[in-house]
């Protein structure tokens, strides 16, 4: 008998608790202010991180040409070149790099850089966490709005808490912001769409009701 008065009463504080939690959660995420609509760099310019792979042409030298991995390190390695950094450059800027390289052994070498899949850098990765379906790390694409992470990671759990779901914009020194997955979802809500940034991180919470 006592241990199932003990029991029951455990259920019930866990739940109050739960609940208390649950409601602090959501007071924190409706005093925020709500993530502004348009949110994509007119000036954005991609940039290769780990992960990406390169293909490298180099005009009338097609034994310097090959297609590479970026390594986790950053760098790449090709022939006669070794070592050189790629991470947090553009492919124009990684072409002259190794067109400087290049021109200690051939005459005025000429270098094109074709990025052929794309993760981008640590830093501007967009990281999903809490209930989403398949929470997830996604590469940032110019105009990504939150329908397109959500498209990505497949939707909501059962359990989740759509519209007290927030944005922590990394780009703007970690400043939060409120977004309505449930009514943008669920219920067709357009206005509830917003742009990404650069290394966004949605925060998906559970409902306790």
């Amino acid at each position: 008998m006592f241990s199932r008065v003990s029991g029951a009463r455990f259920r019930a504080a866990r739940f109050l608790l739960g609940a208390v939690v649950a409601s602090s959660l959501v007071g924190c995420a409706s005093s925020l202010p709500p993530a502004p609509p348009l949110a994509a760099d007119a000036e954005y310019n991609y940039v290769l991180g780990a992960g990406d792979s390169v293909n490298i042409v180099v005009w009338r030298n097609p034994e310097l040409s090959m297609s590479v991995p970026i390594r986790p390190d950053g760098k790449i390695t090709t022939p006669l070149v070794e070592d050189l950094v790629a991470q947090g450059k553009d492919t124009s800027t990684l072409a002259r790099d190794i067109e400087k390289e290049l021109a200690k052994f051939i005459r005025e070498p000429v270098v094109t850089v074709i990025a052929t899949s794309f993760s981008g850098p640590y830093s501007e990765q967009i990281r999903v966490v809490g209930e989403a379906s398949e929470p997830r790390i996604l590469p940032y694409n110019q105009k990504m709005t939150l329908l397109d992470v959500m498209i990505a990671v497949g939707g909501l759990t059962e359990f989740a808490d759509g519209n007290s779901a927030t944005i922590l914009r990394t780009g703007e020194g970690n400043k939060q912001y409120s977004v309505r997955i449930k009514d943008l979802i669920k219920r067709g809500d357009v206005s509830a769409n917003v742009e990404m940034r650069p290394g966004d991180v949605l925060i998906i919470p559970q409902s306790w009701f």
